[in-house]
């Protein structure tokens, strides 16, 4: 599952789209900490069995730290831990994905760097390049470990977003990693996933509507516990919006 610890929606920090990505990193880490196992165990998961980390990830040709949570769950346990996630964490939407499902319909394409390499700055540099070497290809990305993973995510009438083929989607990438410079990727596997986008239009509705269908309406037990969570994160938010500035007006 591939989200972030800031914000989209439901708090006013006209500063949060300034702040750096180590200040980012450090807020994401402490959610990772504080906050993402309470909403796993709120789903009846031993957190135990999960693993999350803060990475880097990218969305529109912009890098921010993100966290990703790994694990052997089923698509329903997925759908509604990555539904808890997004709401809690006030998220338009929340990707998951199953690259070792190879009947899914999303084309990926998998660039490994060498070992210790691939920081914000190296995956920021290869996502440029890649959008440069085909337009459609700065959409987004995730990393874990040395490996950055390129979706081909596709809207609810099945289209992709980069608004290329599969295959379009994959040679370019594997393009941009031969024209790489240093530190020199690899393209160590591409082929076909199982991705879904759990989300909720938080203009539209602004109580999480979309999310709290999924976790079982919002007087449902889940929803009690994650809005307690929720209350925690909020706080959290807020200590570390103060110490650095993120609320306020100029």
């Amino acid at each position: 599952m591939s989200y972030r610890a800031t914000p989209s929606a439901g708090f006013h920090l006209p500063q949060l789209a300034q702040a750096s990505y180590d200040d980012r990193a450090t807020f994401s880490a402490e959610v990772s900490k504080d906050i993402v196992p309470k909403i796993i165990t709120a789903n009846g998961i031993d957190a135990a069995t999960l693993r999350t980390e803060v990475t880097p990830g990218g969305y529109l040709l912009k890098t921010n730290a993100s966290l990703q949570t790994e694990g052997d769950l089923d698509d329903a346990a997925a759908d509604r831990l990555a539904g808890s996630l997004g709401y809690v964490f006030r998220q338009y939407r929340v990707l998951t994905s199953r690259l070792n499902d190879t009947t899914g319909k999303t084309g990926f394409v998998v660039v490994r760097f060498p070992q210790g390499s691939l920081n914000a700055t190296v995956a920021q540099r290869f996502f440029e390049a890649a959008d440069a070497t085909k337009k459609g290809l700065g959409g987004g990305y995730a990393v874990f470990g040395d490996e950055q993973i390129f979706l081909n995510a596709t809207n609810s009438e099945g289209k992709p977003y980069s608004g290329l083929d599969d295959a379009s989607f994959q040679d370019g990438l594997r393009r941009a990693a031969v024209s790489f410079g240093s530190p020199k990727p690899m393209v160590s596997s591409l082929g076909n996933a199982t991705a879904r986008s759990i989300g909720n239009d938080w203009q539209r509705s602004t109580r999480g509507e979309g999310y709290q269908t999924l976790l079982g309406g919002s007087d449902g037990e889940l929803v009690r516990k994650l809005d307690e969570i929720s209350r925690c994160y909020a706080f959290l938010l807020a200590k570390t919006a103060d110490s650095k500035g993120w609320a306020k007006d100029e």
